[in-house]
């Protein structure tokens, strides 16, 4: 009987070695590196509109960034939310020198035309499994925010509709208002 060759996960520690390649991103998913594509910028404009919206609503509350890393399964995953919320009281989860160790309490990805459903099913899963309360995918063509959260309830908002922000002690997100030109 023939054996399977040993598949030997990298960890974070080893995957911080790698060489940087200019014009190049990866991030470490269980272990296997991955290439990530940079994107366009109204990618980056949404990310600094939810920034600032969410900023008023629950920034005082805790730590509000984009890009923010996390490492979701501690020695073989090294991510970035496109926005992430961390709640003050798991702020000592925070590493200066390492990233956050699980996920954030709110992740926000924005869809890029690199991302297939299956690549954000398996984040909002992972994300849902390791500390995140709300799951949120902002959808630029549908102008839409589909909002998934730890207890199992999903629910996709549209313009004319408010997402609470009860979770993080904020009132109300206008999606309008996140797609408003």
């Amino acid at each position: 009987m023939a054996t399977l060759p040993q598949i030997r996960l990298m960890t974070v520690e080893e995957f911080r070695r790698l060489p940087s390649v200019p014009g190049q991103a990866c991030e470490l998913h269980h272990g296997e590196v991955f290439l990530v594509t940079f994107p366009m910028l109204k990618h980056h404009f949404m990310q600094e509109r939810l920034l600032s919206i969410l900023g008023r609503e629950i920034g005082s509350k805790g730590y509000l960034t984009w890009e923010l890393p996390f490492r979701a399964i501690p020695e073989y995953d090294l991510r970035s939310a496109d926005v992430g919320f961390v709640e003050s009281k798991r702020s000592h989860l925070l590493k200066p020198d390492d990233a956050l160790q699980g996920s954030p309490d709110l992740v926000i990805e924005v869809l890029s035309p690199s991302n297939s459903a299956q690549e954000i099913f398996e984040r909002e899963r992972l994300c849902l499994r390791n500390g995140c309360k709300e799951f949120w995918t902002v959808d630029l063509k549908r102008k839409e925010i589909r909002v998934t959260t730890d207890a199992g309830m999903v629910k996709t908002y549209g313009e004319d509709d408010e997402i609470p922000l009860t979770t993080f002690g904020g009132t109300v997100l206008k999606v309008a208002e996140v797609f408003a030109s």
